[in-house]
């Protein structure tokens, strides 16, 4: 059975994945930032790697968000049961690390100036 959805529905599943897109929008300048605007922050390994997981977790974000929205439109279309959100999970540890590897850089160079 493959019904058409409440417009309503639909159009709150695409306000969602346009937050998603605001998201890795968001980290992708980020990780850019830290790498190239802010070149006076620890050491360039550091914010390379601040960098690039900021970025990958940008373009990861993206894709998540857009698996999820097909997700929840199939499921809304089926009618079967909404899909669960394990990208959640990830994006959350990810950015979670990259700041406590920033309060670490941010400390061990408070201490060696």
């Amino acid at each position: 059975m493959d019904a058409r959805p409440d417009e309503r529905f639909t159009m709150a599943s695409e306000r969602t994945f346009l937050a998603w897109i605001r998201t890795a929008l968001g980290l992708l300048v980020a990780g850019v930032a830290v790498i190239h605007i802010v070149p006076d922050f620890s050491t360039i390994h550091i914010r390379s790697a601040l960098g690039f997981a900021l970025v990958a977790l940008g373009c990861l974000a993206a894709l998540g968000g857009y698996r999820r929205w097909v997700a929840v439109d199939r499921a809304m279309r089926t009618g079967s049961d909404m899909p669960g959100s394990a990208h959640l999970l990830i994006v959350t540890t990810v950015v979670t690390a990259v700041g406590v590897a920033t309060l670490t850089a941010i400390l061990v160079d408070l201490a060696t100036s």
